[in-house]
């Protein structure tokens, strides 16, 4: 891996911010809001609801229910421009398939960034949750920031990121590293840097204990030299199950963002969404604290 992939700073234009109004996406807000005064970035936020009208509706009953509904959109829009302090959002009240529209407005305003709350089960929240959730930071082509089922309820140090964990197995999606650096600058946190090595198995010429020492030399080139300037980064390797040991060493260092890269789903459709050992899922779903999954 190159030293000189890790050096480009992010920038951040454009944050989607979709809700379907639930405790589980309001636990978002606190990182939406932060995110974009800090970057100077332009807040998008989005309500997708099901068509009013469908072919076991009465045609007799369109009118009214056509007036119900512009009236909560109205509502609704009110409502979130309301939600971010000194914050003006862009309010989109969209009607009809979630992930058509999703995808449209991703591509439409160039979003750089999701961030999306996974705590509750109704409305847009449930297709964020389980495989969905894993879906969607696989397939959409910005970043995804989650705020999980066992995030904090309450945001620790006003949804600011002091202690930020990267964890890498050295692959391409491994251009995720950009974000921590970005991040870990932006927020002046303390960085650590994580790669787990996978146990000993029948066979294997090398063993696992053998690659630490290379596997942080290698965890040291992410890192390019003027980052020393203002962070003192934490290079750390583990033996053992990938996602297990993320959660355990993102508890120890008590980190507030875990920063994943995340690989393209392959093989028949919906093959990697729906396993079950998928690692990022693991992460997402189990973290404490939010996770930030870049796609390779």
């Amino acid at each position: 891996m190159k030293a000189l992939e890790s050096q480009t700073r992010i920038e951040i234009k454009n944050v989607l911010f979709p809700t379907d109004f639930s405790p589980a996406a309001d636990a978002a807000i606190p990182y939406a809001t932060e995110i974009v005064r800090r970057f100077g970035a332009k807040l998008h936020a989005l309500h997708v609801r099901p068509p009013v009208v469908n072919p076991m509706t009465a045609p007799t009953a369109w009118p009214a229910l056509e007036r119900a509904a512009k009236a909560e959109a109205h509502a609704q829009t009110q409502a979130l421009r309301e939600t971010f302090p000194g914050i003006k959002p862009d309010v989109m009240i969209e009607e009809g398939d979630f992930w058509r529209i999703l995808e449209s407005v991703i591509e439409k305003l160039e979003i750089d960034l999701i961030v999306l709350g996974t705590r509750g089960r109704s409305g847009a929240a449930k297709f964020l949750l389980g495989s969905r959730a894993e879906e969607i930071f696989r397939e959409a082509r910005c970043a995804v920031l989650t705020i999980g089922p066992h995030s904090h309820t309450k945001p620790p140090r006003g949804a600011e990121f002091r202690e930020i964990l990267f964890a890498t197995d050295f692959s391409p999606a491994s251009c995720a590293v950009a974000y921590a650096i970005s991040l870990a600058q932006e927020f002046q946190a303390r960085l650590t840097l994580l790669h787990v090595i996978a146990e000993d198995k029948a066979g294997d010429l090398v063993h696992a204990g053998e690659l630490a020492g290379p596997a942080v030399r290698l965890l040291r080139k992410f890192v390019p030299a003027e980052a020393e300037l203002w962070c003192k980064p934490h290079f750390v390797v583990e033996l053992g199950p990938i996602a297990e040991k993320v959660l355990e060493v993102a508890q120890e260092r008590k980190a507030d963002l875990i920063v994943l890269g995340v690989h393209h789903r392959s093989g028949f459709p919906g093959a990697a969404t729906h396993l079950p050992i998928a690692i990022a899922h693991k992460v997402v779903t189990r973290a404490e604290c939010p996770v930030l999954t870049v796609r390779g």
